[in-house]
């Protein structure tokens, strides 16, 4: 029997995924929030993943790939979390790693 925690996960996860369908942000936005890019001038590991999950939602893979080279990874992640599987752990901790990789090269190559 499906527990009613699965049945508001799976619920969560379709309302986020119809919100990402529904709506799409501008491909630059006028306002940056992320703290990084302020004091810095580049971006975070995180910078175009928003935009990047809309791209995805909607079927482009290299808009979202343009916005973030991780944005499929994270839009793994995110989904993932409405299962219980022993690969969950795994799959964060790998993804993790990849996103603090990736942030470091986003920081010492311009």
């Amino acid at each position: 029997m499906i527990s009613r925690i699965t049945y508001a996960r799976v619920a969560g996860a379709l309302l986020v995924f119809a919100a990402l369908l529904c709506f799409t942000p501008p491909a630059e936005p006028s306002v940056r929030l992320c703290g990084f890019h302020w004091l810095t001038g580049r971006e975070c590991p995180l910078c175009g993943i928003t935009r990047a999950l809309f791209a995805l939602a909607k079927g482009h893979l290299s808009q979202a790939i343009h916005f973030n080279a991780l944005s499929p990874l994270g839009f793994t992640m995110l989904f993932a979390l409405i299962l219980d599987a022993p690969g969950l752990t795994r799959l964060w901790t790998f993804g993790l790693t990849a996103f603090t990789a990736y942030g470091l090269y986003r920081v010492v190559l311009p």
